[in-house]
């Protein structure tokens, strides 16, 4: 009996390592075929799903935003940020680089709460004083349990836009409260002289030079707010550079004819420019009374044009320009002024635009005229010596009628051709 009950469990023994040493054996082959699989790219089977970097359909929606958007994980890093975040430098090295957005990105993820902050960031590569800084509006919110939504809108340029609006209706403010403050003293010193009909009659024209200036400047605010958007607001048609210079000089006819000064006009004849005509007209007419008001007496102001190319001009595709060029004797422009002088009410001799009647925005329309043509203008000056403003436009054709009428008279004989 004793010998059966041993040689059971001396059986039992031997079963138990028998099956110890097949697991043993059947787990030892899996996961050499695991490290088969692997080795050799197959699927090695089902594995555990991990949660994806983005929500699905985050990252198509990122792509379409105009906004700057970063996503950060949970441990700061960025999980995923458009080119343009990397364009203005707010992501290096897989970082946020503006301590004060990295600050609002944890405070989200910390309460979940969406947060919204106006920064001013410099320019990446620029110091604080070499550019304009980056105006910018942040806005955080949470994205999921683990992520966090960070998007940056570049607002330097409607800033810009604002600025200049409100500087435009403090300088328009400040140039109408002149005259009309100038006519109410100047009405109630008529009235007080009523007796004395001589400083009646002085009173009367110094009202009558306000009044002028006071419709000069409505009417230059009017034509400004008419090409400042850059754009032709009605069909453009050929223009006649010759008609133009003809208008402008008989514009300064007779301030001209009071200083003793000559404007003579010359170059090529018979050109045309494509455009709207009374732009161009009022453009080069504030350019030729420029050039008389800044200059002293018995000097001359020369006219000029040419055909050019675009191509040596601009830089740009090869075409033909009109090039317009208005030259004076006058006092000159220093350097720090050429860089202003196309500015809205921006003068170069305030005392002297006061007696000449200036408002300061005749070159800032001309500008404006020459972007919306597709042109430019430039200036040229030494102190001292004079000034010439330079208008280049895209050159147009004369109607079907005036190149009819015109072709056969203009032919010169065959061996008259040089």
């Amino acid at each position: 009996m004793d010998v059966n009950v041993a040689a059971a469990a001396a059986c039992a023994i031997a079963g138990l390592g028998v099956g110890l040493t097949a697991s043993i054996a059947f787990r030892w082959s899996e996961r050499e075929q695991g490290r088969a699989n692997g080795n050799s790219g197959r699927n090695p089977g089902p594995e555990p799903l991990q949660e994806p970097a983005l929500p699905p359909g985050v990252d198509t929606v990122l792509s379409v935003l105009r906004s700057c958007a970063i996503v950060l994980g949970d441990g700061d890093e960025v999980v995923k940020a458009s080119s343009a975040a990397y364009a203005m430098g707010l992501v290096r090295g897989g970082k946020v680089a503006v301590d004060q957005m990295l600050a609002l990105a944890r405070s989200t993820r910390r309460d979940g709460e969406i947060r919204q902050i106006e920064l001013e960031l410099t320019r990446p590569g620029a110091s604080a004083r070499a550019a304009e800084p980056l105006a910018v509006s942040v806005r955080v919110a949470p994205l999921g349990s683990r992520l966090v939504l960070v998007l940056v809108e570049d607002r330097t340029e409607r800033r810009r836009i604002e600025a200049i609006r409100r500087d435009f209706v403090a300088n328009v403010s400040h140039e109408l409260k002149t005259p009309v403050g100038a006519l109410s003293l100047l009405s109630e010193a008529v009235a007080d002289a009523s007796d004395d009909p001589e400083a009646v009659q002085r009173f009367a024209g110094r009202m009558q030079v306000e009044a002028t200036r006071l419709a000069s400047l409505v009417q230059e605010i009017i034509d400004l707010s008419r090409v400042q958007d850059d754009q032709l607001k009605v069909d453009p048609e050929p223009v006649a550079v010759d008609e133009l210079i003809a208008e402008a000089i008989d514009r300064c006819r007779q301030t001209a004819a009071a200083k003793q000064i000559v404007i003579a006009a010359g170059g090529t004849t018979g050109l045309y420019l494509v455009g709207n005509r009374g732009q161009l007209a009022a453009a080069l007419g504030n350019l030729v009374e420029n050039a008389v008001n800044y200059s002293p007496p018995r000097t001359r102001v020369a006219i000029a044009t040419r055909r050019i190319s675009s191509a040596a001009a601009l830089g740009e595709a090869d075409g033909e320009l009109i090039e317009i060029s208005v030259t004076d004797q006058g006092i000159g422009i220093s350097e720090k002024d050429r860089e202003r002088i196309f500015e809205r009410f921006y003068r170069v001799d305030p005392a002297r635009s006061r007696l000449t009647g200036g408002t300061g925005l005749g070159l800032s329309i001309v500008k404006h005229v020459a972007a919306s043509h597709r042109g430019t203008v430039s200036v040229w000056s030494v102190e001292g010596q004079g000034s010439t403003f330079t208008l280049r436009l895209p050159a147009g054709q004369a109607p079907v009628e005036d190149r009819a009428s015109s072709a056969a008279p203009t032919l010169p004989a065959p061996e008259a051709r040089s």
